[in-house]
């Protein structure tokens, strides 16, 4: 029942730094299972998508250790095999990622279907395309998916995946590291948590190359050693600073990103009229003059990110003229749009098309997060509205967002994170 309450209208100004990739890290912290020591991994969001895939890795038998809040250690060393625990795999898509680190390290998984967020069909064929190629076979039986290599052996092989899928990709990598020969992953995904995977893969002893294409090579090897590893810096989160920014028509710098993953966020604000100044590791983001229309369409690495579709249309919606935003990665992630109506967006959907004409004010109002980034577009909105915006389902946010209130706050924004007194029954009895 916890909410978020923003009074809009504020510029936000000032500088903000940004946490470690929740890509990367739902990634690297099932591959730290295959080291064959201690791993320590650093920049860790602190956020309950990370919660929660400890809790896994714990109730599967790895010891967790909290150094701080953003850095963990993982120790696998005693790890026996076992099924993941059902009740928690259902919170977060990425856990389907122990289906190729159990494969990996005993040459089997027992892994129920993944939960997450809902926008539409995300099917694993691609995943288990691959485990079969690298020679497991699978059964799907009451929610549960089994691969088993029968002779605990995966053999290296070439694979070409008939989508683009990041999960895919991430899966059959964690799988052939430890494979015999090589394997050649061909139509993969280059997104920089792909990169960051491999290098800390390779840190660990693999022989990964040309992640970062869509040719990626592995060479198996017997063993991995634990490593001490820093995460990447969050791209989306830097990209919806950037949107918040935008959206107050404020002046914000955003600390602690690589700007390269940002090309494609900051040539479509650029497009838009945004002042855009790029350094080293920073990027700052100012608006001095009207801004104008364009059109998304959201595609794969290194395109425009579909993460980052919600918090653009949320944008787009306070803009003069009419802009298109086209979806082309999933099917369903449009379910948002009724919550900027209610605070008076104008926003038509045909498909995996939105026509938005933009408005000069959004109006605040009582809505829902549907998702995770499509929470961060009503936080958007919300900044800019006149007068109040509740958000409730906020666990979709923080799910992702590692204290975006503080964040915020510190930039000038009018947010606060309440609980409903009706959530407590202590509270419920004493009225």
């Amino acid at each position: 029942m916890d909410k978020f309450v923003i009074s809009g209208g504020h510029k936000l100004k000032g500088t903000v730094s940004i946490s470690g990739a929740k890509n990367a890290a739902v990634a690297i912290l099932p591959a730290a299972i295959l080291s064959d020591g201690i791993c320590r991994i650093e920049n860790i969001p602190a956020i309950s998508d990370i919660t929660l895939m400890c809790r896994i890795l714990r109730d599967m038998g790895a010891n967790i250790k909290m150094i701080n809040k953003n850095t963990i250690e993982i120790d696998p060393t005693k790890m026996t095999f076992r099924e993941t625990p059902n009740d928690l795999m259902r919170g977060m898509r990425a856990s389907c990622y122990l289906m190729g680190a159990l494969l990996g390290k005993f040459s089997k998984a027992s892994v129920c279907l993944p939960g997450g967020c809902d926008f539409g069909t995300r099917p694993i064929d691609q995943h288990l395309k691959g485990f079969k190629a690298l020679g497991a076979d699978y059964n799907i039986h009451s929610g549960v998916i089994n691969v088993k290599c029968e002779d605990n052996k995966l053999k290296g092989t070439h694979i070409y995946l008939d989508v683009v899928s990041v999960g895919a990709t991430v899966n059959i990598m964690l799988a052939a590291v430890k494979s015999e020969g090589l394997t050649v992953i061909e139509n993969a995904a280059k997104e920089p948590h792909i990169v960051d995977l491999a290098n800390f893969l390779n840190c660990m002893g693999a022989d990964i190359f040309g992640a970062g294409t869509d040719v990626i090579k592995i060479r198996g090897v017997q063993e991995l050693k634990g490593v001490t590893y820093s995460i990447i810096p969050d791209q989306i989160e830097a990209g919806t600073y950037m949107a918040a920014a935008v959206v107050t028509r404020g002046d914000v710098t955003i600390e602690n990103v690589i700007p390269k993953h940002l090309e494609s966020i900051t040539a479509k604000l650029e497009e838009m009229g945004v002042n855009v100044e790029t350094f080293d590791e920073s990027i700052r983001v100012f608006c001095n003059k009207p801004l104008k229309k364009c059109n998304v369409k959201t595609m794969p690495h290194p395109g425009f990110p579909t993460d980052m579709q919600p918090q653009i249309t949320a944008l787009l919606s306070t803009v003069e003229g009419t802009s298109i935003v086209n979806e082309a990665v999933w099917d369903n992630r449009f379910r948002y749009i009724e919550e900027l109506r209610r605070m008076g967006a104008k926003i038509s959907v045909d498909g995996r098309l939105a026509v938005v004409e933009g408005i000069e004010t959004l109006t605040g109002a009582n809505v829902s997060a549907t998702d995770l980034r499509a929470g961060a577009a009503l936080i958007i909105a919300g900044l800019s509205a006149k007068g109040k915006t509740t958000i409730d389902n906020i666990n979709h946010i923080e799910r992702g967002y590692e204290n975006i209130v503080e964040k915020l706050t510190s930039l000038g924004a009018d947010i606060k994170h309440v609980s409903d007194i009706f959530s407590n029954e202590e509270d419920v009895s004493g009225i």
